[in-house]
C-alpha cells in the first residue's frame, strides 16, 4: 500500500548472487521499499553505500574481500545515518558480537517472514534495534561479554526476589541487572530489543520506586541485594 511517503532505499550485500535476487525481488513488492542495488561482498558495499547513498543497508556476516561486520564499521563511520541490519545464516556468538561491535543496528536470520523482513527495514530506518528472538540470550551475553563484565556466556545466577526488587516489574529487574553489569543505555535498548527512550524511563521508574537517586546508586543496590 502506498503512503505517499518516499520509500526507504536499500542495498542489498550477499556473497550469494542469487540470494541478492531473491531478497530484490520479495522487497520489490512492497512499494515503500526500494532497492537500490546490490553488493556481493563488504568493500563492494561500502563503495555502492557512499554512491547510492541508502537508509537501510542488508548485510550479510561472511563474505570475500571484506566481511560484514567491517563493511558495516565503515559504513557507519562514513554514513552514519544509514542504519545496517544484518541478515544471515550465521547464529554464532562470535557473529553476533562483531556485528554488534561494529554498529550494527539489528541481526537477524535469513528465515524470517518476507513480511516480517519489510517491517525490520522500516524499524531499522526508524533507528530501533532488531534482534531475532532465538539471539537475544546470546545479545545479552555478548553485551556482558564486551564489557568485560563475565570471561563467558554463562548467564549470572539469580536471587530470589527479595527487598524492594518485589516492588519492580519483570522487565525494570531485567534492565536493573544490566545496569549493574556496566551496560549503557544503548546496549540495554539492543539486549532488550527496546528504544532507548524506553530504556531511560524504566530506569526513572527504578531510581523512584526504590528511592535512589542515580544509576549508580542503583547498580550499588543490585549488587547490595545479591540481584545479578
Amino acid at each position: 500500500m502506498n503512503t505517499g511517503r518516499a520509500p526507504v532505499r536499500v542495498l542489498v550485500v550477499d556473497d550469494q548472487r542469487i540470494i541478492c535476487e531473491g531478497i530484490a525481488s520479495l522487497l520489490s513488492l512492497h512499494d515503500d521499499i526500494a532497492v537500490l542495488g546490490m553488493a556481493s561482498n563488504g568493500q563492494e558495499a561500502l563503495e555502492r553505500a557512499l554512491a547510492l547513498r541508502p537508509d537501510v543497508v542488508l548485510m550479510d556476516v561472511r563474505m570475500p574481500v571484506m566481511d560484514g561486520p567491517t563493511a558495516t564499521a565503515a559504513i557507519r563511520r562514513q554514513l552514519p545515518t544509514c542504519q545496517v541490519l544484518v541478515l544471515t545464516t550465521f547464529d554464532d556468538d562470535e557473529a553476533v558480537v562483531a556485528a554488534m561491535q561494529a554498529g550494527a543496528c539489528g541481526y537477524l536470520l535469513k528465515d524470517i517472514p518476507p513480511d516480517d523482513l519489510a517491517h525490520a527495514i522500516h524499524a531499522a530506518h526508524r533507528r530501533m534495534y532488531l534482534f531475532d528472538r532465538s539471539l537475544v540470550d546470546k545479545v545479552v551475553a555478548a553485551l556482558l561479554s564486551a564489557e568485560g563484565q563475565r570471561h563467558d556466556h554463562t548467564p549470572a545466577p539469580r536471587a530470589p526476589l527479595a527487598g524492594p526488587q518485589a516492588s519492580l516489574s519483570n522487565r525494570e529487574i531485567e534492565v536493573l541487572r544490566l545496569i549493574a553489569r556496566g551496560a549503557s543505555n544503548r546496549e540495554i535498548a539492543m539486549a532488550l530489543v527496546i528504544s532507548e527512550g524506553t530504556v531511560k524511563a524504566h530506569i526513572s521508574s527504578i531510581l523512584s520506586r526504590l528511592g535512589l537517586r542515580d544509576r549508580t546508586q542503583a547498580a550499588l543496590a543490585a549488587r547490595d541485594y545479591g540481584w545479578l
